[in-house]
């Protein structure tokens, strides 16, 4: 997309992925301390309840609060995006920082590491993990994170490399800084903009392969809940409580549209290209 174009993207881009990913924030830290039910309290006699002021979107199959169910699947979403983004962020970012000031052969033997992670997706890496050592949350986020290291190197590693043939960068060598130095003082600061849009970016995507890790059954476990697994369950029921699969797709689509509108707004706002052309 062209700067001309982009500065076309209506202002309300930010405001309404900022707000879409508050929501999706609020819901996870609320229901650390309060959901309408127990998530996973089983009331085999209220299943497949209507929604009503008691329960406010139904009970599923089991009885459940469907509700509360949404509330701590918030938690879980949240959990995984922040620290397999954290992961990625902070290993990929480094080795694309390393590559871009090495070069030579230290650059290929870096990048050339990543594109072999990279040709693990989450999902295949999530099932050879479940495989060695079983499934869960913990194993989900780590071959999410692994999934993000390669992303991040690239985008750092991009980034870094036309700076360093930009005046301050030569400047700082002729001052007598090291590549570690110039680096973290000079081009850690400029890259990183665009790091943290791909970040919100990378967390939408933390959240679609968490939920279908869980959908699969690799993922969060029983009794915390999970969006994906609600997915799951609702297979049961598609023609008799489609609403059961309508409320947790409806969360994570809300949830990834967010982070994707947020990640285009913080875009516009911090590109200086962007920002010059307006």
């Amino acid at each position: 997309m062209s700067p001309a174009a982009a500065t076309k993207r209506p202002p309300a881009t930010l405001a309404v992925g900022a707000s879409l990913t508050l929501l999706l924030l609020g819901a996870a830290f609320v229901s650390l301390w309060w959901t309408p039910w127990p998530p996973a309290d089983i009331q085999v006699s209220n299943r497949l309840l209507l929604p009503s002021p008691a329960h406010w979107l139904g009970t599923d199959g089991l009885g459940r609060d469907v509700a509360s169910q949404l509330l701590a699947g918030a938690r879980s979403s949240l959990l995984v995006g922040v620290i397999a983004v954290g992961i990625g962020l902070g290993l990929g970012a480094t080795c694309g920082l390393v590559a871009a000031a090495s070069r030579g052969w230290r650059d290929e033997l870096i990048m050339r590491s990543c594109d072999l992670l990279f040709a693990f997706p989450a999902v295949i890496s999530a099932i050879m993990f479940a495989a060695v050592l079983g499934p869960g949350l913990r194993n989900s986020i780590l071959a999410i994170g692994i999934f993000n290291i390669p992303v991040f190197a690239r985008v750092a590693r991009a980034a870094a490399k036309t700076l360093w043939t930009r005046d301050f960068v030569v400047a700082a060598q002729v001052a007598g800084k090291n590549a570690w130095q110039i680096s973290t003082e000079h081009i850690v600061p400029n890259i990183l903009p665009g790091l943290l849009v791909q970040a919100t970016i990378q967390f939408a995507i933390a959240i679609l392969a968490e939920a279908a890790l869980s959908y699969l059954g690799l993922g969060t476990q029983p009794p915390q809940p999970s969006w994906g697994r609600m997915l799951n369950d609702a297979q049961t029921f598609m023609f008799q409580a489609p609403r059961l699969a309508i409320f947790p797709g409806l969360a994570i689509a809300l949830s990834v549209l967010g982070l994707n509108l947020l990640g285009d707004g913080l875009r516009d706002r911090l590109d200086p290209r962007l920002t010059a052309s307006r």
